[in-house]
Protein backbone atom coordinates (compact mmCIF):
# COMPACT_ATOMS: atom_id res chain seq x y z
CA UNK A 1 0.00 0.00 0.00
CA UNK A 2 3.04 2.84 0.27
CA UNK A 3 4.59 1.53 -2.00
CA UNK A 4 1.41 2.20 -4.67
CA UNK A 5 0.99 5.77 -2.47
CA UNK A 6 4.48 6.39 -3.19
CA UNK A 7 4.03 6.01 -6.70
CA UNK A 8 0.57 7.44 -6.93
CA UNK A 9 2.21 10.90 -5.28
CA UNK A 10 5.52 10.63 -7.50
CA UNK A 11 4.14 10.05 -10.96
CA UNK A 12 0.90 11.22 -10.91
CA UNK A 13 0.08 13.53 -8.33
CA UNK A 14 2.12 16.27 -6.38
CA UNK A 15 1.62 18.16 -3.54
CA UNK A 16 3.57 21.71 -2.52
CA UNK A 17 2.73 24.03 -0.60
CA UNK A 18 1.80 27.24 -1.62
CA UNK A 19 5.31 30.09 -0.78
CA UNK A 20 3.28 33.48 -1.27
CA UNK A 21 0.20 34.65 -1.41
CA UNK A 22 0.53 35.76 -5.68
CA UNK A 23 -2.68 33.92 -5.66
CA UNK A 24 -4.55 35.65 -2.80
CA UNK A 25 -7.41 35.58 -1.60
CA UNK A 26 -8.29 32.12 -3.23
CA UNK A 27 -4.73 30.19 -2.50
CA UNK A 28 -2.74 31.72 0.43
CA UNK A 29 0.34 31.65 1.61
CA UNK A 30 0.83 28.19 2.97
CA UNK A 31 -2.13 26.10 1.96
CA UNK A 32 -1.15 22.81 0.10
CA UNK A 33 -1.83 22.42 -3.39
CA UNK A 34 -2.61 18.85 -4.92
CA UNK A 35 -1.68 19.10 -8.72
CA UNK A 36 -1.94 16.09 -11.23
CA UNK A 37 1.14 15.95 -13.36
CA UNK A 38 -0.33 14.21 -16.49
CA UNK A 39 -2.75 16.73 -17.28
CA UNK A 40 -2.96 17.58 -21.08
CA UNK A 41 -6.25 19.10 -21.54
CA UNK A 42 -6.21 22.99 -20.36
CA UNK A 43 -8.65 25.62 -20.40
CA UNK A 44 -8.38 29.25 -19.52
CA UNK A 45 -8.53 29.62 -15.54
CA UNK A 46 -7.08 26.30 -14.95
CA UNK A 47 -3.98 26.81 -12.00
CA UNK A 48 -0.96 25.39 -13.03
CA UNK A 49 2.04 24.42 -10.75
CA UNK A 50 5.01 25.43 -13.22
CA UNK A 51 9.28 26.02 -12.99
CA UNK A 52 10.57 28.98 -14.26
CA UNK A 53 14.65 29.51 -13.78
CA UNK A 54 14.96 27.12 -11.58
CA UNK A 55 11.82 28.44 -9.13
CA UNK A 56 8.91 27.17 -8.61
CA UNK A 57 5.53 29.27 -9.16
CA UNK A 58 1.97 29.14 -9.40
CA UNK A 59 -0.65 30.49 -11.37
CA UNK A 60 -4.07 30.81 -13.61
CA UNK A 61 -4.09 29.76 -17.51
CA UNK A 62 -5.10 33.20 -19.48
CA UNK A 63 -4.09 32.38 -22.68
CA UNK A 64 -2.61 29.55 -24.57
CA UNK A 65 -0.86 28.82 -28.12
CA UNK A 66 -2.14 30.54 -31.01
CA UNK A 67 -3.69 33.34 -29.18
CA UNK A 68 -2.47 37.00 -28.59
CA UNK A 69 -1.92 38.32 -25.62
CA UNK A 70 -1.57 42.15 -24.27
CA UNK A 71 -1.44 44.14 -21.48
CA UNK A 72 -2.50 47.47 -22.13
CA UNK A 73 -0.96 50.62 -20.30
CA UNK A 74 -3.96 50.85 -18.45
CA UNK A 75 -3.92 47.86 -16.71
CA UNK A 76 -5.95 45.70 -18.54
CA UNK A 77 -5.68 42.24 -20.34
CA UNK A 78 -6.30 41.96 -23.87
CA UNK A 79 -6.34 38.55 -25.27
CA UNK A 80 -7.01 38.16 -29.25
CA UNK A 81 -8.17 41.52 -29.15
CA UNK A 82 -10.56 41.77 -26.83
CA UNK A 83 -10.59 43.39 -23.25
CA UNK A 84 -10.55 40.14 -20.83
CA UNK A 85 -13.34 40.86 -17.95
CA UNK A 86 -12.67 38.74 -14.94
CA UNK A 87 -15.07 38.69 -11.94
CA UNK A 88 -13.28 37.22 -9.93
CA UNK A 89 -10.17 39.12 -9.98
CA UNK A 90 -10.46 41.85 -7.30
CA UNK A 91 -7.15 43.92 -8.98
CA UNK A 92 -5.48 45.61 -12.00
CA UNK A 93 -3.16 44.21 -14.39
CA UNK A 94 -0.32 46.33 -14.87
CA UNK A 95 2.35 46.27 -17.23
CA UNK A 96 6.00 45.99 -15.58
CA UNK A 97 8.67 47.80 -17.06
CA UNK A 98 11.38 45.08 -17.50
CA UNK A 99 8.59 42.78 -18.94
CA UNK A 100 8.08 41.14 -22.49
CA UNK A 101 7.21 43.52 -25.43
CA UNK A 102 2.98 43.42 -26.35
CA UNK A 103 1.63 42.07 -28.36
CA UNK A 104 2.99 38.32 -27.24
CA UNK A 105 1.72 35.69 -30.05
CA UNK A 106 1.88 32.48 -28.37
CA UNK A 107 3.26 29.34 -29.99
CA UNK A 108 1.22 26.30 -29.79
CA UNK A 109 3.00 24.74 -26.25
CA UNK A 110 2.86 28.01 -24.65
CA UNK A 111 0.55 29.53 -21.68
CA UNK A 112 0.43 32.95 -21.08
CA UNK A 113 -0.50 33.14 -16.92
CA UNK A 114 -1.18 35.65 -14.33
CA UNK A 115 -1.29 35.48 -10.41
CA UNK A 116 -4.95 36.58 -9.08
CA UNK A 117 -2.42 38.94 -6.90
CA UNK A 118 -2.24 40.74 -10.11
CA UNK A 119 0.17 43.65 -8.48
CA UNK A 120 3.97 42.56 -7.83
CA UNK A 121 3.27 38.85 -8.68
CA UNK A 122 5.92 37.06 -11.00
CA UNK A 123 4.06 36.00 -13.58
CA UNK A 124 4.13 35.73 -17.53
CA UNK A 125 4.09 39.57 -17.36
CA UNK A 126 7.51 39.24 -15.59
CA UNK A 127 9.26 36.24 -17.17
CA UNK A 128 7.42 35.74 -20.60
CA UNK A 129 5.02 32.62 -22.13
CA UNK A 130 5.65 29.45 -19.60
CA UNK A 131 6.34 26.56 -22.19
CA UNK A 132 4.65 23.26 -21.58
CA UNK A 133 7.73 21.36 -20.89
CA UNK A 134 8.31 23.67 -18.12
CA UNK A 135 4.50 22.70 -16.36
CA UNK A 136 4.88 20.49 -13.38
CA UNK A 137 0.69 20.09 -13.03
CA UNK A 138 -2.60 21.26 -13.08
CA UNK A 139 -4.10 22.04 -9.30
CA UNK A 140 -6.92 19.53 -8.53
CA UNK A 141 -7.61 20.29 -4.91
CA UNK A 142 -6.02 23.07 -2.25
CA UNK A 143 -5.85 21.95 1.28
CA UNK A 144 -6.11 25.24 3.57
CA UNK A 145 -3.27 25.59 6.43
CA UNK A 146 -6.11 26.19 8.88
CA UNK A 147 -7.53 22.93 8.26
CA UNK A 148 -3.72 21.53 9.35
Amino acid sequence: MVVLLGLLLGFAFGVTPMANDDMAPRISAGDLLLYYRLADDWANGDVMVFEKDGEQYVGRIVARGGDTVEVTDQATLVVNGSTVLENDIYYTTPKYDDGPTYPITLAEDEFFILCDYREGARDSRYFGPVKASEVKGKVITVVRRSNL
